[in-house]
């Protein structure tokens, strides 16, 4: 069975529908998941913590992703 690894973090944002953080320096990692089942646990429960504040924002990151596209760049490169 493949591991699906997601991780949640957060942090404040300059605007609430932009992506950019006030200071990535100081984002809040809530920690890695091996599916996304628990991420979302995490993302809700860090999500609801922060209600108050319209510019904090929580996300999922597939962590899997980002792996399977560093495999895929390795093959290629190995058939050039």
């Amino acid at each position: 069975m493949t591991v699906r690894l997601h991780l949640v973090f957060g942090g404040e944002l300059k605007h609430p529908q932009s992506g950019d953080f006030v200071d990535p320096s100081a984002l809040d990692v809530v920690g890695i998941y091996p599916n996304y089942a628990k991420a979302h646990d995490a993302w809700k429960a860090a999500s609801h913590r922060t209600v108050d504040n319209a510019k904090m924002r929580y996300f999922i990151a597939h962590l899997h992703r980002l792996l399977d596209a560093d495999d895929e760049s390795s093959e290629e490169a190995d058939k050039a």
